[in-house]
């Protein structure tokens, strides 16, 4: 078990984060603790006490992050063969009891910050009459449609699951099918629908929402969103888009530079495709073949992280699921990682290409921040949709076919490759990415001294501060 660090005694401004369970959720919450932190408040963060994020990784992130104090719940019973979607929703409002435990005890607290999967909490906020705000750690494109859905559901009495790929009308630039909706969305017969219509209904009654996105990336969804169109009955928050919020080096506590990036040094710029698929990625042993022969056949070069197909946490054997000979037959162009590689050092590389990802939003603010361009290979939650609005909105990637299908094939696989490395239309994607990168650009001023991102943190920071001047917030 990971050695929790206590909150100081002493009189400080104080601020409490919330994330949801999975260390995805937990990244992106440190970051946003620094920025806290630079502005002279005290940050707890709570953490639901689940086997990754009081592992390893939540030792690592304390240990390098020492004025941040974690405060770990008391365990609570979670059925372990309910879905993981399921234990996200459910896990959090079972902590009530602890968490308004634990917050009685912090003097001058200004404000608590809660994950979307923690906005239950808001129930408590509210009793302690604690300022609180949700803190939206994927794209505003997402936002404005979970926004916008209780009044969508309102309007109708069929099943996503029934409409397949007819066009769904929300206030949307960049309009998209039922299928892309996450799979919890489809059924409204479902008890899960229903706590995610919940859910939705209620961000209306947050003080304000944060989102990890730049303004400039995703301004016409961030403009629908402050303009009221999607909550037509209703009231929306303020919102504040203050990121990219992405990690600063990821290498693993004590195990000094990542093989990988020696590797990668001994690469040509920008002819290395990278393929990663986040921390619950997995794939089928046919899928895995097909991915093996597409990137062969393709002849370019390419770092793979590979995770075994049945047992995520264990290091994969890879002669058992990868065709024979494939490793020695690629050796001198590309190199499989198993299970984990420093993705934010390896997309920073100057040897990178081109990015085949899942399209979690870590991940893609990561490749932006980068510019490095998108092979699109959505796989769970709200995926599709980001896939769609990077593909045919913001025109940073391009898709691979057949994810909706339940198989890549090799071709499929090779040919995208081959576009992007090769084709006239794809080197114009990489050297808009990479040579003359507006977007990169633009997501590095977001946040510097100046920047709207930048700015977004600051009137936030007076509203709080402001707000502790005029009443210290008491909890009792």
């Amino acid at each position: 078990m990971t050695k929790q660090t206590e909150h100081p005694t002493m009189e400080k401004d104080t601020v409490v984060l919330y994330p949801g369970m999975g260390f995805g959720h937990l990244v992106p919450m440190v970051e946003l603790a620094k920025l806290f932190i630079g502005d002279g408040f005290s940050v707890t963060i709570l953490i639901i006490d689940n086997s990754e994020n009081t592992g390893s990784e939540l030792s690592r992130i304390s240990s390098a992050n020492p004025s941040i104090y974690f405060h770990i719940l008391p365990p609570v019973p979670i059925p372990s063969d309910a879905p993981l979607i399921d234990i996200m929703l459910t896990a959090p409002p079972l902590q009530n009891a602890n968490l308004l435990s634990y917050l009685v005890t912090l003097s001058s607290l200004r404000a608590i910050i809660l994950d979307f999967f923690c906005i239950d909490v808001l129930d408590v906020a509210n009793e302690l009459h604690i300022p609180s705000y949700i803190f939206y750690s994927s794209s505003a494109y997402v936002l404005s449609i979970c926004l916008y859905f209780p009044f969508f559901h309102s309007t109708t009495t069929a099943s996503l699951k029934d409409m397949e790929e007819v066009p769904l009308q929300f206030p949307v630039s960049s309009p998209f099918v039922a299928f892309d909706m996450p799979e919890p969305m489809l059924d409204r017969d479902k008890p899960i629908y229903k706590k995610f219509i919940d859910t939705f209904k209620k961000l209306q009654n947050a003080g304000g929402i944060l989102v990890n996105t730049f303004e400039w990336f995703e301004s016409k969804e961030v403009r629908v969103i402050k303009n009221g169109l999607c909550v037509p009955d209703g009231s929306t928050p303020p919102i504040y888009c203050i990121g990219p919020l992405t990690t600063k080096g990821s290498c693993k506590e004590g195990q000094g530079r990542h093989d990988c990036l020696t590797w990668l040094d001994k690469q040509p710029r920008q002819s290395v495709l990278f393929l990663c698929f986040g921390s619950m990625g997995t794939f089928s042993f046919e899928q895995l073949k097909e991915m093996a022969v597409g990137l062969e056949n393709s002849g370019h070069r390419f770092l793979w992280v590979v995770r075994d197909p049945k047992y995520m946490f264990e290091e994969p054997n890879l002669d058992q699921f990868l065709p024979k000979g494939f490793l020695d037959r690629t050796k001198d162009r590309g190199l499989v990682v198993k299970s984990w590689a420093p993705q934010w050092e390896v997309l920073q590389h100057d040897a990178i290409g081109g990015f085949v990802t899942h399209c979690g939003w870590n991940s893609i603010l990561e490749a932006v921040t980068a510019g490095v361009p998108m092979i699109c290979w959505p796989l769970y939650a709200e995926q599709r949709l980001i896939r769609r609005y990077l593909v045919e909105e913001l025109k940073v990637a391009l898709s691979i076919e057949g994810y909706n299908k339940g198989l890549v094939n090799a071709d499929e696989m090779e040919t995208k490759l081959r576009w992007l490395m090769e084709s006239n239309d794809g080197k114009e994607l990489r050297n808009w990415m990479a040579v003359d990168p507006v977007v990169k650009d633009k997501a590095m001023e977001a946040l510097k001294e100046g920047g709207p991102s930048w700015q977004a943190f600051k009137v936030l920071v007076s509203s709080l501060k402001e707000s502790g001047t005029k009443e210290k917030v008491e909890v009792m």
